[in-house]
């Protein structure tokens, strides 16, 4: 067998392979001779079939099975072999459906991946915008984390969170309750003011009292929604929509949100065990947290700016195997064409990434997935409330996780994408400045 290349482009190439009858013969005798051993024909003893029976029966396709196979895997060897840098797989020229006897020749159309010159160094400079925690950020977190961690118990006055509970009445058009038959009368009734959908209704709730009544309209504070409506009144959402009456609520109860307190047990769940221990080391972690998750938006902000410069420079003079490519990926698609002017410049930030990744010789190993899942799971705790789950269940978590091949292969994918990320940052210069809020978030609009 003979494979010879020819270079149509510098990224489109074309395999011819030869094949002789003498490359395949041998093999396409011992699969026919296994089915003999192997099958039972009508008319003949397992294993007693003779050679020209079987090669009568299944000799073409056979040939064809052994051909495809044995000119595939000779393709698959001769890319390995050369290390050519081959996007998706071996295309044929012709597909052929059956092959007979004899020399042979069949060709493949390779897409190679563009090789660039690039790799960020300290000559490279960049921008960094890094978003300034302020003292007002920390109170706020504060606030929120007090909340999140605190507890809901009776209180004498409403509040902007309060639940209300009490019975709630029909009017009638003149303001007095509805005596009717079919009125409307609920008597374990639960509001959420600070969900109403008109706030004006919700106003009305203000500075109430266990033993106030409030006149309010519960159309209007759910905003015309059937399924609120049918849950507020205890009626059939069918019909829900259609009351548009006032109603009187005699509050019975008021459920608060009262703020937990500082202190160990608080530091405990919030940030684990030993880690903060007085109100200083609280704000300092406040700090840490809030400046770690708007680090984020820096990172992201930088990536979007160095993505944009590597395709100014490398994306615009990219040269596409543009013919395979539609043979490939966009076979199926209606226009491949348009499918593939349309995925062009994806297809492009792909190839640079491929690109940086060599360059810069990243690769993922098992243990940096695992902890990925590992941090994903804890936070995923943290999030109910849960914080300082003990490593074995988080493992275990996370292992279970990672079994799943949608969710492994999106991970690894997550964490080659942020270790690629974190090596430019430290290859090139960062430019370093400190900004507000606000002004961070009119620099990304502008980028």
């Amino acid at each position: 067998m003979k494979i010879t290349k020819e270079e149509i482009s510098p990224v489109d190439v074309r395999l011819t392979v030869a094949i002789e009858e003498n490359d395949y013969k041998d093999e396409v005798t011992k699969k026919l001779k296994e089915i003999g051993r192997t099958h039972v024909l009508p008319g003949f003893r397992k294993g007693h079939v003779p050679f020209g029976e079987l090669k009568r029966r299944f000799g073409k396709q056979m040939t064809s099975d052994v051909i495809n196979d044995t000119v595939y895997r000779a393709v698959v060897d001769y890319i390995t072999e050369n290390n050519l840098p081959v996007m998706g797989h071996p295309v044929p020229v012709e597909v052929k459906e059956a092959f007979e006897d004899g020399d042979q020749e069949f060709k493949y159309d390779l897409a190679l991946i563009p090789q660039l010159d690039i790799k960020p160094g300290s000559d490279d400079h960049y921008p960094y915008y890094e978003i300034e925690v302020t003292e007002e950020m920390i109170d706020e977190q504060d606030k929120n984390l007090r909340k999140r961690f605190g507890k809901q118990e009776p209180g004498q006055e409403m509040t902007e969170d309060g639940v209300v509970k009490g019975t709630l009445m029909q009017l009638a058009e003149d303001g007095t309750v509805n005596q009717n038959e079919g009125a409307i009368q609920v008597t374990d009734g639960i509001v959420f003011p600070l969900y109403f959908k008109d706030k004006e209704e919700a106003a009305k709730f203000n500075g109430k009292k266990p033993g106030d009544k409030v006149v309010f309209n519960p159309n209007k504070a759910a905003g015309g929604d059937a399924g609120e409506l049918a849950s507020m009144l205890h009626v059939d959402k069918a019909i829900a929509s259609d009351i548009t009456s006032d109603f009187e609520m005699t509050i019975s109860e008021i459920i608060v949100s009262v703020p937990a307190e500082l202190g160990e047990e608080y530091y405990k769940m919030v940030f684990g065990e030993d880690k903060v221990h007085n109100e200083e080391e609280y704000r300092a972690a406040i700090k840490e947290m809030i400046a770690g998750e708007l680090s984020q938006n820096s990172h992201i902000l930088f990536r979007n700016q160095f993505d944009k410069a590597m395709m100014e420079k490398y994306g615009e003079s990219m040269t596409l195997p543009a013919e395979t490519i539609k043979k490939l990926f966009f076979a199926d698609a209606e226009n491949a064409d348009e499918a593939f002017k349309a995925q062009e410049n994806g297809i492009k930030h792909e190839i640079i990434e491929n690109n940086l990744l060599k360059a810069l010789e990243i690769k993922v190993e098992e243990d940096e997935v695992l902890q990925t899942a590992k941090f994903l799971t804890a936070r995923q705790f943290a999030q109910y409330g849960m914080a300082g789950i003990d490593d074995e269940i988080i493992t275990r978590y996370a292992k279970e996780q990672l079994e799943k091949s949608e969710i492994r292969q999106q991970l690894i994918q997550q964490v080659l994408t942020s270790k690629l990320y974190d090596a430019i940052e430290k290859a090139v210069t960062l430019d370093k400045k400190t900004v507000s809020l606000d002004e961070f978030k009119t620099i990304a609009q502008e980028a």
